[in-house]
């Protein structure tokens, strides 16, 4: 099924309340046609995660869905060109009364939520959290993406000899639903572990300082990154080149190109980041924002920037943390 033509009926910033932005979304998933299970397989289709159950306790209920749910479910129903729309018409209306509540399991749900193939019912009623991808605003971006980007670079990086010693240990191997204990490693998409978190150029050629980008890991050896604890669950992520010292990311403002990230030698300034456990990775969330990281345009090529951007539980905002 492809993309709903336009309706009046299903217009998310002219719910008043949530017991009316609840309304649209029934109305959306009636003008789809599709059932819970449909739905659910359609936001797997798409890389999201929108189980059934979950969005059956949402619909029948008066509180506003948390932002992933919404995006999934808003995409499934084949409404992707309004997910913003959704999003923000939901932050008004929580931004006005209360927050919106976690799903409850021990709610009884709709019988065409739990039925599986066989038209059986299943035996639990397990609430699944959903981990959806919301896909950013387009981005202008340009230039071939080829080892070229490394070296150009490795000759832009503007960091100063600035004690570059090995601060040892590795990263932690523990289970994704821990933060590491910091050390030696690599920073790679989720979805992308092929490609890591490393030094490039924007695409758009519009910075002439080397920025944080996605590049194939065999391509990466230099810099290494290190991911050092600053405590209370914060961290810098340290880049060590050989030449030029040592760097710490920061997300850079409107002066530079806002949201991006570049080594700066004065790690004393650089960005402190949160790691949150994320479906078996992690959201790399700047300390002085509401954002997360991800990917421009969640794009999956090589070449693509790392970014912060508004959180929605999109799988460009999964990152892996390996030792090594």
């Amino acid at each position: 099924m492809g993309e709903l033509p336009p309706h009046d009926d299903v217009s998310p910033p002219g719910a008043r309340d949530a017991a009316g932005f609840i309304a649209a979304m029934r109305r959306l998933k009636e003008r789809s046609g599709l059932t819970y299970r449909e739905l659910e397989e359609r936001a797997a289709h798409r890389g999201d995660v929108l189980a059934r159950s979950t969005l059956a306790d949402v619909l029948r209920r008066t509180s506003l869905p948390r932002p992933e749910v919404l995006a999934a479910f808003v995409r499934a129903c084949g409404d992707g060109e309004r997910v913003d729309a959704w999003l923000d018409a939901r932050d008004r209306l929580a931004a006005a009364g209360p927050a919106a509540e976690p799903a409850q399991a021990h709610d009884p749900e709709p019988a065409e939520a739990h039925a599986t193939e066989t038209g059986a019912l299943p035996r639990t009623g397990t609430t699944t959290v959903a981990r959806p991808r919301r896909r950013p605003g387009a981005r202008t971006v340009v230039g071939a993406i080829t080892l070229t980007l490394a070296v150009l670079a490795l000759a832009a990086w503007a960091l100063l000899p600035d004690g570059s010693k090995d601060p040892g240990g590795p990263v932690s191997s523990a289970a994704p639903s821990l933060t590491p204990a910091g050390g030696w490693g690599t920073i790679r998409p989720a979805r992308t572990p092929d490609l890591c978190v490393t030094d490039g150029r924007d695409r758009a050629g519009a910075y002439g300082s080397a920025v944080a980008v996605q590049l194939p890991c065999a391509q990466a050896t230099v810099p290494r990154t290190y991911l050092e604890p600053a405590g209370e669950g914060l961290y810098r992520i340290q880049w060590h080149h050989p030449q030029h010292g040592k760097g710490c990311l920061t997300v850079m403002g409107a002066d530079q190109i806002k949201g991006m990230l570049e080594p700066r030698r004065n790690c004393a300034q650089g960005t402190l980041f949160r790691l949150e456990p994320a479906a078996g990775a992690f959201r790399l969330r700047p300390s002085t924002s509401a954002g997360c990281l991800g990917i421009v345009g969640d794009d999956t090529t090589a070449g693509a920037e790392v970014i912060e951007e508004r959180c929605t539980g999109a799988a460009d905002q999964r990152f892996l943390i390996r030792a090594g």
